[in-house]
């Protein structure tokens, strides 16, 4: 059904969005918790940390090529920092509403809109435009 270099693409890149997601979560509660600061600052803070550690798995170890990516570092990063603005916005607006009208706790609320957020906006902008690769190697990987 789906080629086994996808599978194992998107299992890495579950990987590298666990370990950024770790790093956000962590840090949004720390940051909510003991500094007291309202989630939805917690969550810009954190997010941006957790998106980081986040890109630098994703280029460095998930979607690394050998013939190279369609574009360089620096519009990576700042299609990875548009990507994140958006994931970050849609984060902290889902928590507020699960919170605000749904009255569940912002760590679950959080978790909930996460899944979501990951799977629908994150990975398919991350794979098909920030970590886009060279035609040629699609055509290496396809024979």
């Amino acid at each position: 059904m789906f080629p086994k270099k996808s599978i194992f693409t998107f299992l890495q890149a579950q990987v590298a969005a666990f370990l950024g997601g770790i790093t956000d979560y962590g840090l949004m509660i720390l940051l909510t918790e003991v500094f007291k600061l309202h989630f939805t600052f917690s969550i810009l803070i954190s997010g941006t940390v957790g998106a980081i550690v986040n890109f630098s798995i994703n280029r460095f170890w998930v979607f690394k090529n050998k013939c190279g990516y369609r574009s360089r570092i620096n519009s990576q990063l700042f299609k990875f920092a548009l990507v994140v603005l958006g994931s970050i916005s849609l984060k902290s607006f889902g928590t507020l509403i699960l919170q605000k009208v749904f009255q569940i706790d912002y760590r679950i609320g959080r978790l909930i809109t996460d899944s979501f957020v990951s799977y629908g906006f994150n990975y398919p902008l991350i794979k098909y435009w920030v970590f886009r690769i060279n035609e040629k190697e699609n055509a290496i990987e396809s024979n």
